[in-house]
């Protein structure tokens, strides 16, 4: 199953920026094959709801029908996958943080590393997230997927007080191409809000500035910028 990947870098119960892009969730091909067929029809009929509550952002209508898919099936990937990104919307990072454990366990994918390394960040398991960040990296995924796991590491140092440290993290990040990504702009919006909380004001203007330039309606940087003077 592919589901949208949430983007970690933006902490539900931080950030500012709204997530933009939207992604069908596909939930066919599910083996319920542990359960007797006429359960299974049932099963894949309530995962599609939950897919489409998820999708409309009807994360409490989401979690008590994947919850009921967990009771009569448990143990499936893909429901333990849903079920994560559902309960860390819903911000019940431990819960969300234990379903994406046993997603990636059973799996071995790294896809959902950035949103359960920010459940480990809200959870304050520094140790935990730095861990998932280095799996994500040596596993090289997609530069998107890398990039939502480096906002996360960034946000970590600075809830540890290490701003600094996570200016610089960012600031050493791969150079962005002339036509920036969405995954990239992000990591921009995350390093300007650095910048303004360490008071280099002046950086935070050039890159809100340069984030309006790409995308003249990305989140709240307009407002940010106007802000800043």
């Amino acid at each position: 199953m592919r589901v949208e990947r949430l983007g970690a870098s933006k902490p539900a119960r931080r950030g500012k920026q709204k997530q933009s892009s939207r992604r069908n969730i596909d939930v066919s091909g599910v083996d319920f094959s542990a359960v007797p067929a006429s359960t299974a029809k049932k099963l894949e009929r309530r995962l599609a709801e939950a897919a489409v509550a998820f999708e409309a952002e009807r994360f409490s209508e989401a979690d008590q029908l994947l919850a009921s898919i967990e009771r009569l099936a448990p143990g499936v990937a893909e429901v333990q996958e849903l079920r994560g990104l559902t309960l860390y919307r819903l911000g019940h990072w431990k819960r969300a943080a234990t379903e994406l454990e046993a997603f990636a366990f059973r799996t071995g994918s790294v896809e959902q590393h950035p949103v359960w390394a920010d459940c480990c960040r809200a959870l304050k398991h520094w140790s935990k997230a730095e861990e998932l960040w280095i799996e994500l990296g040596e596993a090289s995924p997609s530069a998107a997927l890398v990039e939502e796991g480096r906002i996360v590491q960034a946000g970590t140092l600075a809830d540890r007080g290490q701003l600094s440290a996570a200016v610089r993290f960012l600031e050493a990040s791969p150079k962005v191409p002339r036509r920036p990504g969405e995954h990239h702009l992000r990591r921009w919006y995350v390093l300007a809000d650095l910048y303004e909380r360490t008071g280099d004001l002046a950086h935070a203007r050039r890159v809100f500035s340069a984030i309006l330039e790409a995308e003249s309606e990305f989140g709240d940087v307009a407002e940010r910028l106007a802000n800043l003077g």
